[in-house]
């Protein structure tokens, strides 16, 4: 009965392109099913995680927002293509604006959000044994110093903003985006 089951579910999955892994089907052309591979294929591109670092340290949500305010000078093409994929992958949502008929408004997912502590890694990361700009590496910095507890303020912040589930007041009336904000300033203006 088992065995059936399995070589039935098999052609399903062959059917459709994929095949089973834990947790989940394994989209056609993904090289295994391991969770670094996996994250990679959405990830790995030199652009994705810029345009999530911008949406979430620097509160970009339109496209010509990320577009002019892009440190790196990400190209239309290229940002349209990863706005696209991060909507595809579940990344991001896509919403009409209510102010503008011709702009939509791009959010972050719970997905997204749950890689502040990547980017908080990463960024620190880089700033250990990369020749990094103060004014640039100053939030990575901070987070690092903030350790999970700021990431997580950090992340419900982002919730609410992207997702309205409410956060509780910050204690200093300052959110985490306005502290890095305000650092990266303060180092920027020396």
């Amino acid at each position: 009965m088992l065995l059936a089951e399995c070589n039935q579910n098999q052609g399903r999955y062959a059917a459709i392109g994929t095949q089973p892994v834990a947790g989940g089907v394994l989209a056609e052309g993904s090289r295994s099913g391991c969770p670094i591979n996996l994250s990679l294929e959405v990830l790995g591109d030199r652009w994705s995680l810029l345009v999530l670092r911008d949406m979430i340290f620097g509160g970009r949500r339109h496209f010509r927002e990320l577009l002019n305010d892009s440190e790196e000078g990400i190209a239309s093409n290229i940002l349209a293509s990863r706005l696209k994929n991060l909507v595809d992958t579940g990344m991001l949502t896509r919403q009409p604006d209510p102010t503008h008929r011709q702009k939509v408004i791009y959010s972050l997912t719970e997905q997204a959000i749950d890689l502040v502590p990547v980017l908080a890694q990463l960024g620190s990361w880089g700033t250990r044994w990369l020749p990094v700009s103060a004014e640039l590496s100053i939030r990575a910095q901070l987070l690092a110093d903030g350790g999970p507890a700021l990431w997580q303020r950090f992340m419900a912040e982002l919730r609410e903003e992207h997702l309205a589930i409410p956060a509780d007041p910050a204690l200093d009336g300052q959110s985490v985006r306005e502290r890095l904000q305000a650092a990266y300033l303060a180092v920027a203006s020396h």
